[in-house]
């Protein structure tokens, strides 16, 4: 006998736990399946590895599903200032421009999925699967079947795939992706550092690839270091001592003293993105309709904008009694979701394919436009505004309004 929902969301990361928070402030009945759920929050705990830039327009929908208070109580660190250059010009954002106390803020994924998941202990119409993984998925348009490792079935009206790059969902639906790798991994270390917790985020420019700062609480920084794959690899397999070594020799001064590796790890950067978000009765958010290079730290930023996006389209259709894996409704979702994310997919791809080129005359022009963009206000403040997710055709959620509004 199957339990029966109104909607199954697969994936239980930040993305997917954000929009069933967002649907349990509704009458709706939600599956929420998670693999595993993240370690319980310890203040004596080491930094994770992995962590996100969460801008405004994401700590407004964090602040909408009622997460943010936890978040905010276990760690972050926000930064007001954000630096970019190469060669000897540049440009810097402040938050006081833009008339905002913060640029956005650095926190570990599992505190995201922690804090969110605290609010979700608490609605009573999402029941989180967890530890749960789908044996079987048979996705139709009138509804979705899903098996369960240990046996449990479930059905829902509608499927939302929040699974990831390699989503089994979106497989099950049928719908491919357009895909390409970059030729690039990125190394990331968390270090200990000789001062106090900074407020500034950074990104400077080489020919092999970016090397970014990202401020973490206390004297704690995590580092990016883009290079060829073959070259991560060999820096991997350095002792501590010999990488820090490499790092003062290829990482600008702005570095500072480094005390020592906390952790490391690298991943392989791939571009991804569906051929369509949505079928009849199954959509797609997250990882599992895009993956973006990491250049602007800007993935989870707009897996939130789709959630938040989402969850607007199927209250709005709940509340005047349309069907909710109408593919009309879900149309509504990707119109408001697949232009923007593949604007940012886009311009970080020029950003990346221009700044990687060792032209002369192109990296003077790069210097120069790195100059203008210091001089030329409005052109700053355009782009501060777009990436902190204070203009363009945003979700309820991400403008602090209430999501059933």
């Amino acid at each position: 006998m199957a339990d029966t929902y109104d909607v199954i969301i697969v994936g239980g990361g930040m993305v997917g736990a954000t929009l069933a928070a967002s649907l349990g402030q509704t009458p709706l009945k939600v599956a929420l399946i998670e693999s595993r759920r993240p370690q319980p929050f310890d203040p004596a705990q080491p930094l994770d590895l992995r962590v996100s830039a969460i801008s405004i327009a994401s700590r407004r929908i964090l602040e909408g599903v009622g997460a943010w208070e936890n978040i905010a109580a276990m760690r972050l660190c926000p930064f007001r200032r954000m630096k970019v250059w190469e060669m000897t010009d540049g440009t810097e954002f402040r938050s006081r421009d833009v008339q905002y106390p913060e640029l956005g803020y650095i926190i570990e994924n599992r505190l995201v999925q922690l804090g969110v998941g605290e609010r979700l202990a608490a609605l009573d119409n999402v029941e989180r699967l967890c530890p749960a993984r789908p044996r079987r998925i048979d996705y139709g348009p009138e509804g979705s079947e899903i098996e369960l490792e240990d046996g449990r079935l479930l059905q829902g009206r509608l499927l939302v795939a929040a699974d990831g790059a390699r989503s089994q969902a979106r497989q099950a639906a049928g719908i491919g992706v357009t895909a390409w790798d970059y030729e690039q991994s990125a190394l990331v270390l968390t270090v200990e550092t000789a001062y106090g917790q900074q407020d500034i985020t950074w990104q400077r420019f080489t020919p092999e690839g970016p090397q970014a700062f990202l401020p973490l609480p206390g004297p704690h920084a995590s580092l990016v270091w883009y290079q060829k794959p073959e070259e991560v690899r060999r820096l991997q397999a350095l002792s501590d001592g010999e990488l820090l070594d490499a790092l003062y020799a290829a990482f600008p001064r702005e570095l500072g003293d480094v005390v020592r590796i906390l952790d490391r790890g690298s991943f392989p950067l791939r571009r991804q993105h569906a051929q369509r978000y949505v079928k009849p009765g199954v959509a797609l958010i997250g990882d599992a309709a895009h993956t973006i290079h990491p250049l602007a730290g800007q993935g989870v930023n707009i897996g939130l904008l789709d959630a938040a996006a989402l969850a607007q389209v199927v209250v709005s259709a709940h509340q005047a009694g349309r069907d909710l894996g109408a593919l009309k409704v879900l149309q509504e979702y990707e119109a408001m979701r697949r232009r923007d994310n593949l604007t940012m997919m886009t311009t970080m791809d020029l950003f990346y394919r221009v700044f990687s080129n060792a032209s002369l005359p192109l990296k003077l022009a790069r210097n120069l436009g790195l100059s203008l963009a210091q001089r030329l206000y409005p052109a700053r403040l355009a782009v501060m505004r777009y990436a902190m997710g204070l203009d363009g055709n945003l979700p309820r959620l991400a403008r602090g309004e209430s999501l059933t509004a």
